[in-house]
């Protein structure tokens, strides 16, 4: 199930305005760009912020999400009906015989739960033509982003015009192992509501990802930097094995 901060319609709503530059984007439509990928699948899309870049360049692209109120957020875009799009999981996703699948945002790192990860994986691996192309990001665990992960780092607000001013902030809460939890906060003053949302994402080891990538039928042809966050995160490009589609 999707954390309330993508599933609660209310917070769907304000996720662009209080996250709007979306530089991190242009790296992924490089990489396309540079795959000569015609037909793209963009896993956990969520707003539907780089579904729509791509079909807006032409492409053919397939957005997928488990969250439904993100998902009406996207579809209700200028563009939108270019885009397939599908709710659900990895393990929802049709042989679409895709040149290149995506996972943009750190999507890779909220598939906390091993079984989930391996499911999808193997759920992508299916939907990609043999010889296609995955690309995601994953945190470096040693940078320990987690610590700026509080209110005075956090803090920002929108504008909603008639809708009002949102405030907006989290908090760790645990870190145990891998595995990082932490607390959303959404103040809206048009009505004084107050929403929370708890979530967890799974810090990855390069070596580890690398490994998982493997076991399932892919090729690591490269580890890059994230140009926009450069030393804080590994931007992972595999292929998929000819034989394994």
């Amino acid at each position: 199930m999707a954390d309330d901060l993508f599933e609660h319609p209310r917070l769907a709503a304000v996720y662009d305005p209080l996250d709007p530059d979306r530089g991190d984007l242009d790296h992924y439509a490089a990489i396309a760009a540079e795959l000569g990928a015609r037909r793209v699948l963009d896993v956990g899309c969520g707003t539907g912020t780089f579904a729509l870049l791509l079909a807006g360049r032409g492409l053919e692209v397939t957005a997928a999400d488990p969250a439904l109120a993100s998902l009406e957020v996207a579809r209700a875009k200028p563009g939108a009906g270019r885009v397939r799009w599908i709710h659900g999981d990895a393990r929802a996703l049709p042989p679409l015989r895709a040149d290149l699948a995506t996972m943009t945002a750190n999507v890779a790192q909220a598939i906390v739960d091993p079984a989930d990860w391996a499911a999808t994986l193997d759920g992508i691996r299916r939907a990609l033509r043999p010889g296609g192309h995955l690309v995601f990001e994953t945190r470096v665990p040693s940078r320990r982003a987690w610590l700026e992960w509080n209110r005075d780092a956090s803090y920002r607000t929108a504008d909603l015009g008639a809708a009002g001013r949102v405030e907006h902030w989290v908090e760790l809460l645990e870190v145990d192992g891998p595995l990082v939890t932490f607390r959303g906060t959404w103040v809206f003053a048009a009505d004084g509501a107050v929403l929370t949302s708890l979530s967890t994402l799974r810090f990855r080891e390069r070596a580890e990802v690398e490994e998982d990538l493997r076991a399932h039928g892919y090729v690591v042809r490269d580890v890059r930097d994230a140009p926009d966050r450069p030393g804080r995160e590994h931007v992972f490009l595999a292929r998929l094995l000819p034989h394994d589609a």
